[in-house]
């Protein structure tokens, strides 16, 4: 099913399971349907299974909305005591849609004690009290976390008696947006089918052999947290640059505030050097990145704020970032406010989860739950951007049960987008307004037009289009590269990165005053060189040109990031 399908039957108030392969776009069509309810006035809570996967969609975890809480159990008792709580029964009483991210990380009893929670606060007689529920998610994801051993029809939230009763229109989403075509995506599709053929497994062989030949690249994925804990702080010491310390800002309420710090990916305290490698644990996509994004800190801006060049070359000076609990109507709870990088010579497979890397390096022989290692493989964007080191059986398998729930929501998706097709677009637009009507929001186009200017704001493309104009009225009146960085207020490498915008932009623009001096030119040109004719795909960009990274280790490290990319400039002259 489409994106532009799944919304259409998300708007119609149907209940639904939005699922998919990892990087068909779940997110975003979440995200998509929250601005579209949120313009029409309709409260919406922003809940998921994690806290991390909450944060993500600028919510909380279920168990904490729903005021479950750790309890495994709900008694009649435990619900009476949560009525007598004004907060949480009035945040339950004016629920109208719940959305619930990352469904396979609950449980058949969570999902049930949800159900009784709602229709003890809402309709006693109806699936969730009567609200219309989405849940989010892929059982080929990690399964829930339980303090007991729990059976495979236990961990399942669609084995619960609720999800049947809810009648959940499937939107199994099939259009791909990290590996498109592929012998990773093709791999992958084969491990979520149960039947892996002699052909894929061939190649998996030959792909690990090839990655006991080249050296040590990308993201390490490791299982455990101590080995990720130990590898980045050793490597971050191995450094000789000055260290810088960022320290986040809090506000809201205590106990929020607390679940937040729990939750979110960046840490309170966070310690960058030059050389140190990062990723970027949120997504901005006006900034140009994307939870999962990499690349390596090479300055720190006037501001003091660390400058990252990305894998692909491009260099962002990265500010602060909000993570935020939501009210129903999008005003903030809490808040925590951290820059959004953490270092990246290593991470879990359980942070990991969410994330698209563009390259990833890991050791699967030590996999021991099925769905671990489908994890790993699917947050890489290629096949090429995989150093795979070894694999076991329990790697590529997934829970037999969860494969053939999935092949039935497959079916029932696929009759889903039938119903839907047939549809004109007045009926369609009929649904939509009833719904939102009934959800006790507004249509009326003028509302919904003054909602949408009151939570819109200023996008960073704007801005970055002005700043690029700023420097190049500054280089056409002839200012050195110094005054250009002072006049400014940015950092050098900044300023390098907006002449490269400016040569693509203006090719006639005379930039020969920033040449560097002869000598360190050709060094530097012939370093490029060098890289180029060697001809690794691991050290070329997507448009065959020598990555700036692999360039800065041919040449030992003599030139600094931002010298090599001035140097870039110039070398078809």
């Amino acid at each position: 099913m489409l994106q532009k399908t799944a919304l259409t039957v998300l708007k119609s108030g149907a209940n639904v399971f939005l699922t998919g392969s990892a990087g068909t776009g779940k997110t975003y069509v979440l995200n998509q349907y929250i601005q579209y309810l949120r313009e029409r006035s309709v409260p919406v809570a922003l809940t998921a299974s994690t806290g991390i996967a909450a944060t993500h969609i600028g919510g909380q975890t279920i168990h904490s909305w729903s005021g479950l809480g750790i309890e495994e159990r709900l008694t009649e008792q435990d619900l009476e005591n949560m009525a007598r709580k004004k907060p949480l029964r009035k945040r339950l009483e004016k629920a109208q849609v719940l959305i619930i991210d990352e469904i396979s990380m609950l449980s058949k009893q969570t999902l049930t004690n949800i159900d009784a929670i709602l229709k003890f606060f809402k309709s006693p007689f109806e699936a969730f009290g009567g609200i219309q529920v989405v849940f989010s998610g892929d059982f080929f994801q990690l399964p829930p976390v339980s303090r007991e051993r729990i059976a495979n029809r236990e961990k399942f939230a669609f084995m619960a008696p609720a999800w049947v009763e809810s009648a959940l229109r499937v939107c199994y989403l099939t259009e791909q947006f990290r590996q498109r075509h592929d012998d990773l995506a093709s791999f992958l599709n084969e491990i979520r089918s149960g039947a892996i053929s002699a052909d894929a497994y061939a190649r998996l062989q030959e792909r690990i052999e090839q990655s006991v030949e080249q050296e040590s690249f990308g993201i390490k994925l490791f299982t455990h947290n101590v080995d990720v804990d130990r590898i980045n702080q050793q490597k971050l010491a191995e450094l000789s640059t000055p260290a810088q310390q960022f320290d986040a800002e809090t506000s809201g309420n205590k106990a929020a505030v607390s679940a937040l710090k729990k939750a979110v990916l960046a840490s309170e305290k966070l310690i960058l050097k030059e050389g140190a490698k990062v990723i970027f644990v949120k997504n901005n996509y006006d900034m140009g990145y994307l939870n999962g994004t990499m690349g390596t800190v090479t300055d720190f801006s006037p501001e003091g704020l660390p400058v990252v060049t990305t894998n692909d070359d491009r260099e962002l000076v990265v500010a602060p970032e909000d993570w935020k609990i939501q009210e129903e109507m999008g005003e903030p709870v809490a808040s925590f406010s951290q820059i959004p990088l953490r270092l990246a010579w290593a991470i879990t497979v359980h942070k990991s989860q969410g994330m698209t890397l563009d390259e990833a390096e890991m050791d699967l022989s030590k996999t021991f739950e099925p769905g671990q290692g489908y994890v790993a493989l699917s947050r890489v964007t290629s096949w090429s951007g995989m150093r795979l080191l070894g694999c076991n059986q329990t790697a590529l398998q997934l829970a037999p049960l969860a494969v053939k729930a999935d092949r039935r929501f497959q079916e029932l998706s696929a009759e889903n987008e039938a119903a839907t097709e047939v549809l004109n677009n007045n009926d369609i637009q009929k649904n939509s307004d009833q719904f939102i009507i009934s959800c006790g929001g507004t249509t009326d186009p003028q509302a919904i037009k003054t909602q949408r200017k009151k939570m819109a704001r200023p996008t960073a493309v704007e801005k970055k289009v002005s700043t690029y104009e700023q420097t190049r009225q500054l280089v056409e009146s002839g200012v050195d590269l110094a005054e250009l960085v002072k006049l400014r207020g940015l950092s050098e490498g900044t300023i390098v990165g907006h002449l490269e915008k400016l040569k693509q932009q203006h090719p006639e623009l005379d930039l020969s005053p920033y040449k560097p001096d002869s000598q360190r030119l050709a060094e530097m040109i012939a370093g490029f060189s060098a890289v180029q004719k060697q001809g690794k795909a691991e050290d070329l960009d997507a448009e065959g040109q020598a990555r700036l990274r692999s360039v800065f280790e041919a040449l030992e490290g003599k030139y600094e990031y931002r010298e090599l990319k001035l140097a870039r400039i110039f070398i078809e002259e």
